[in-house]
């Protein structure tokens, strides 16, 4: 299931991934990987064409969608993590989401927090809506990355800010963030009155022995300031499904969110039938999934170019590949579509934290990631 992908009929594929890069171009970009979806989503999203394309019984208006319940299961059985399904609502996307969040909770110039580099649409989120970005940032730590807490606290004595726009794990680089670190932006988010907006949408995706630690289930008062974003779209690889649940655990936040009821849509048929899908019969095809990417991950450590530093990640299928010892007379990214015909993310992209570097996903066959990996390297000899 894995490994049989052939790459003229993946060339084919109508949506972003492939779309985008020309014929003789292999992409490795954008984060969706190559593999199709798990056996139960595809039976259920059959299912909803065959039965009923109607309005669906569930109303998420009045707390009856299935997604709810099943999030709470899902976070007592993975993380141990008891939460009121009452205190879950839907969303089409995370940005969607923290879009929403930012509306109702900030003003235009009030500052977020948050790490950096970090996921494109959260920088141009922050940008579009007028608020202050506070950068905290990720520096390199032998094999993994850290980040200054007590820097952190200092700056927010001097500037305030209203928001901590937390994504663990972390992407682009990896990082699953440790219980002890968790709790120190807790402690900071307490001491500075912060909202705490926590993505963890690769929450699945960790790779062990690291594992991964909800924000708000370190404790109750974290939780009662806590906005867990999540989705089944990344880990079970449907993001054109267009469905993500939040936990709202800030009471006013959730009142805010409520009114008025229509203005944040609801996600559709499809994408609720196949998160609960994947939540409850995905997880068998999601092992097979992460001993892949773990096989992939290491993959790429073995077969980079010399002089491109990479810290295996700890989650996600990204690699997050520093180039700037290469020298290059450009940009990396455009210095390996031109000269490897390869597509990746562009590292300014992430912020001015990833000047020199790109994001490789590798979220694919092995003979296509070792096709990437060769042409890199062919590249630069």
């Amino acid at each position: 299931m894995f490994d049989d992908l052939d790459v003229r009929a993946l060339s084919r594929r109508p949506g972003v991934k492939w779309s985008r890069a020309e014929p003789d171009v292999l992409p490795a970009w954008v984060a969706e990987m190559d593999f199709p979806p798990p056996p139960p989503v595809r039976e259920a999203l059959i299912r909803c064409v065959d039965e009923d394309l109607g309005y669906p019984a569930w109303d998420g208006r009045r707390a009856g969608n299935p997604l709810r319940p099943a999030f709470a299961e899902r976070m007592r059985a993975r993380h141990g993590w008891v939460l009121d399904p009452a205190h879950v609502r839907e969303f089409t996307d995370i940005n969607q989401g923290l879009q929403a969040v930012l509306n109702v909770v900030t003003w235009p110039g009030d500052g977020v927090v948050v790490h950096t580099p970090t996921y494109p649409p959260f920088l141009e989120t922050i940008a579009s809506m007028g608020r202050r970005r506070h950068p905290v940032p990720y520096t390199p730590d032998g094999d993994s990355w850290t980040f200054d807490a007590d820097r952190l606290d200092r700056e927010l004595r001097e500037r305030p800010a209203r928001v901590l726009l937390l994504v663990n794990p972390h992407n682009p680089t990896g990082r699953a963030l440790r219980r002890e670190e968790l709790q120190a932006l807790a402690d900071l988010a307490l001491r500075h009155g912060l909202l705490v907006v926590s993505d963890e949408i690769h929450s699945d995706l960790v790779h062990g022995p690291h594992r991964h630690i909800p924000f708000a289930s370190l404790s109750a008062e974290a939780a009662a300031r806590t906005v867990t974003l999540t989705s089944a779209t990344k880990a079970f690889n449907v993001p054109g499904v267009r469905c993500a649940v939040a936990h709202v655990g800030a009471a006013e936040v959730r009142e805010a969110l409520a009114h008025p009821s229509h203005l944040y849509g609801e996600p559709n048929t499809f994408g609720v039938a196949a998160t609960l899908a994947a939540w409850r019969d995905g997880d068998a095809w999601l092992a097979e999934l992460k001993q892949v990417l773990a096989r992939n991950a290491a993959l790429v450590r073995e077969e980079l170019p010399p002089g491109v530093r990479y810290r295996v990640p700890e989650a996600t299928f990204l690699a997050w590949l520093d180039c700037r010892a290469l020298r290059l007379d450009t940009d990396p990214h455009t210095f390996f579509l031109k000269n490897a015909r390869v597509l990746l993310n562009d590292g300014r992209s992430f912020g001015t934290e990833g000047e020199g570097f790109v994001r490789l996903n590798f979220g694919t066959s092995r003979s296509i990631l070792h096709d990437i990996l060769r042409r890199m390297r062919t590249s630069l000899d």
